[in-house]
């Protein structure tokens, strides 16, 4: 993919330091850092090498990136890394993709209580999966998957969700058998959202409990339990927004699907059309009108002001894997699932020389970082390094 004209740092550049002093101490430290490292990505700041072509002699700056999880420009690597990984534990089977909404009276406490809220969606999502996937009325099966939150919508305002991606079938009580789901059907939506929401309920009443919930301007009122309760009560008896997309033809598509979806941040720099003085375009899918492309006019201060609000907290990991696919017992469980399946066993780890980080990054993504872009015969080699300014920045990185 080509590399776009207008990026998120460029209106980061151009504006971040009026935004920053417009806002005096309301943008949060980590909002500060997020900013920095998009601002200073790919430049001098950061350092890097002067490479050479072996050929022609072109020259090329090769500045580093900052590696935060919520620059546009530094996932590609990350993501390509984590697809090769799960290329290995695809199983021949049915995919399913599953995704849980929180509604919009949930979203507005969960940023205020990002850390809270967003891991109470995990587990809540977790349990539900796993324990209608037990059930012998629905399949019987211990399953595994792995979700990923996203917190946007493609206006870039707060949406809290989570996809799951869920293979069609799991392992009995006695990992004897793999149980195949119902060609074309996982589980039941509307088991699964009753099931989500009491367990979400449950467990945000037990954190306000705990005094683990924060409430601050509109929200204030909600420190009081009666008004908290109050609040809660209509959401009970809503139904909350769980649905399953049609499965996946197969594995290459679960893989497509990942690629553009597990590292993703708010909006990528090929969604920006444009910058001009202090407004900010871009285009947007608005599902409630038969997915139509827009395009979006924003305010520069509101667009980055929506940018920001998907800041992570520090250390949340936004794709967790769950059951069968657990971290701890991932390895053996996918064994005995290719055992049932009669699949062949994946090759050793570890069995290959280790690549070089360019020839690795080609062999992930599929771009050269060593073919010359002038003569695209000779490769570039490193000649010198480009040290960093002795001058300390004033934020570090987050990633």
């Amino acid at each position: 993919m080509a590399r776009p004209r207008l990026e998120v740092a460029d209106v980061f550049r151009r504006h971040g330091a009026a935004y920053r002093h417009a806002c005096g101490g309301a943008l949060s430290l980590s909002q500060c850092r997020i900013m920095h490292a998009i601002e200073t990505c790919r430049t001098a700041a950061l350092g890097g090498h002067l490479e050479e072509c072996d050929r022609c002699g072109h020259p090329r700056n090769a500045y580093n990136s900052c590696r935060d999880r919520h620059c546009p420009k530094c996932q590609s690597l990350a993501r390509a890394q984590w697809l090769e990984d799960r290329r290995a534990e695809l199983l021949p089977v049915e995919y399913f993709h599953v995704v849980f909404t929180l509604p919009e009276a949930i979203a507005a406490i969960a940023f205020q209580n990002k850390r809270e809220v967003y891991h109470l969606l995990f587990r809540a999502t977790a349990e539900t999966l796993c324990t209608i996937a037990a059930d012998p009325q629905h399949l019987g099966a211990e399953i595994g998957f792995f979700a990923v939150l996203h917190t946007w919508g493609q206006n870039l305002l707060h949406h809290p969700h989570l996809h799951g991606i869920v293979p069609g079938g799991g392992l009995s009580p006695d990992h004897q058998r793999w149980i195949a789901c119902r060609p074309g059907f996982f589980l039941p939506v509307r088991v699964l959202s009753r099931l989500f929401r009491r367990l979400f309920l449950e467990g945000l009443q037990q954190a306000f409990e705990a005094g683990r919930l924060a409430f601050f301007s509109a929200l204030e009122p909600l420190r009081d339990p009666g008004a908290f309760a109050q609040y809660l009560a209509p959401l009970r008896d809503t139904e909350w927004v769980v649905y399953a997309k049609r499965p996946f033809g197969g594995p290459e598509q679960v893989l497509d699907y990942l690629g553009r979806y597990t590292h993703r941040v708010a909006i990528s720099n090929h969604r920006l059309v444009s910058a001009e003085e202090d407004r900010v375009a871009f285009r947007w899918k608005d599902y409630r009108h038969e997915h139509r492309q827009k395009t979006m006019t924003l305010q520069v201060d509101e667009f980055i002001r929506r940018f920001l609000l998907h800041t992570l907290p520090s250390g949340l990991q936004r794709i967790r894997h769950y059951g069968l696919l657990g971290n701890r017992h991932r390895a053996e469980n996918l064994t005995r699932c290719r055992q049932l399946l009669g699949m062949p066993a994946p090759p050793p780890e570890g069995s290959e020389e280790p690549l070089d980080y360019r020839t690795f990054f080609e062999k992930l993504t599929g771009r050269s970082l060593l073919e010359c872009p002038q003569c695209h015969v000779g490769h570039m080699v490193i000649v010198s390094t480009l040290p960093r300014p002795h001058r300390s920045p004033k934020f570090i990185d987050t990633s």
